[in-house]
């Protein structure tokens, strides 16, 4: 018998759902805190690991999801051009307030708050990627061409060279 999905888990499966898509949220009996952690508890390359990190545009305050590979750091820069504005960090009650969610757990969608989302590039080099679902040990598959539908995100180079 398959134990029931958590309220963040749930939520984010219902999110998929609503979105007209067939991605099978899991609740992991190991931590998927990290890209690291997520790699690992599911067998695959880091670089698979969708990263969702939220900034916040200093003039505003409104909040900037960016969806980067697990192998990357974003470059503030190239985010800041492509459109995010001046960016800051977001700090834990910043980023649970605008999505809902804790550190840990953030999924790619589903937040409490619309924000502009972008996308690392490097993500599309993968066939199947894996995201955050809701909780530290909740992820879904999913194949990385759905994320610009899932998330009305844009494209773009996001990885730092540093």
């Amino acid at each position: 018998m398959t134990k029931p999905l958590s309220r963040s888990a749930r939520r984010v499966q219902q999110a998929i759902e609503n979105r007209g898509f067939d991605f099978i949220v899991q609740e992991l009996p190991q931590s998927t805190r990290t890209a690291q952690d997520a790699a690992t508890a599911v067998g695959c390359d880091v670089g698979q690991i969708v990263k969702s990190l939220i900034f916040r545009v200093e003039e505003n305050d409104e909040p900037v999801l960016a969806l980067v590979s697990g192998n990357n750091r974003v470059d503030m820069v190239k985010l800041a051009a492509v459109g995010a504005g001046n960016l800051a960090k977001a700090d834990a009650e910043f980023v649970r307030a605008c999505t809902g969610f804790a550190i840990g757990g953030i999924p790619p969608f589903g937040h409490d708050r619309d924000m502009r989302t972008f996308i690392d590039e490097d993500l599309l080099g993968y066939d199947r990627v894996w995201a955050a679902a809701g909780t530290p040990n909740a992820v879904f598959e999913l194949d990385p061409a759905a994320l610009p539908p899932l998330t009305s995100g844009v494209i773009c180079e996001l990885r730092s060279d540093t």
